[in-house]
């Protein structure tokens, strides 16, 4: 068996266990997903470095909801200066800050996203989303948590204070093949369930919605829109809809 393929039967493992395990925890996301859009409030999600990618797969695209929105703190992300985004993730207060800037209230909700749940940031935009009577749901890995000493000065790690936990069984080390005679494994095993289970709980809350009478409001592909009259003038009408309440649409 080839590396690669090694690699894909470990992800399809690790998909496997969550459908599993995970299952009651998506419904419960997906039902406090559903209470939110309902009530008129925005999907908040932040992570920092690789995590932010879990957030931006969802905002503003294809197939999913018009109220999602990515909070992608520039200092904390990777993208412009990598090695000092993880300097950012372990900064006091930043988490804090960003709950408040963005303006987030209970009647919205928070989605955290980090893989080790034990870097200081994602914590504490937690602490001060529950200080603030916000929701929250984390995506993290529960078992590398378990593995990992906090860095947090109160000792707690986003699986112990978030509402929600969506487990991603994301191997220890963030890392899948083993080749012969090479020091470390390659391949993570992160991103990829991470978007899995984001993806599962947003499509879960459509089905919730649908089935209370109330429609979610989603994006058409951006080519169906440009070949499609009635799928551009639905996502215009979303754009339009949303623009003054997600400050980075």
């Amino acid at each position: 068996m080839h590396a690669w393929e090694k690699y894909f039967e470990i992800m399809k493992e690790i998909e496997a266990d969550i459908m599993k395990t995970q299952s009651a925890n998506i419904m419960k996301a997906a039902t406090l997903l559903a209470d939110v859009t309902e009530r008129g409030g925005l999907i908040y999600a932040f992570g920092c470095g690789h995590s932010h990618l879990v957030a931006e797969d969802a905002f503003w695209r294809a197939a999913t909801p018009c109220n999602y929105v990515a909070l992608t703190e520039a200092s904390a992300i990777g993208t412009f200066e990598a090695t000092k985004s993880y300097l950012m993730e372990n900064t006091y207060d930043l988490g804090k800050h960003i709950v408040d800037y963005h303006r987030i209230t209970p009647a919205d909700c928070l989605i955290i996203i980090s893989n080790s749940g034990n870097n200081i940031t994602p914590v504490d935009a937690c602490l001060r989303a529950r200080e603030k009577g916000i929701p929250t749901i984390a995506i993290t890995a529960v078992g590398c948590a378990n593995w990992l000493k906090t860095k947090h000065q109160a000792g707690v790690k986003l699986k112990d204070v978030a509402d929600i936990v969506l487990d991603n069984r994301s191997l220890i080390g963030d890392a899948a093949v083993q080749i012969e005679d090479f020091p470390m494994k390659v391949g993570s095993t992160s991103t990829i369930p991470m978007i899995y289970l984001q993806n599962a709980v947003l499509i879960q809350m459509v089905e919730i919605l649908k089935e209370r009478n109330f429609t979610a409001d989603v994006y058409y592909n951006g080519h169906m829109a440009f070949m499609d009259s009635q799928a551009a003038e639905h996502n215009n009408e979303m754009v339009d809809k949303y623009f003054y309440r997600i400050r980075n649409l």
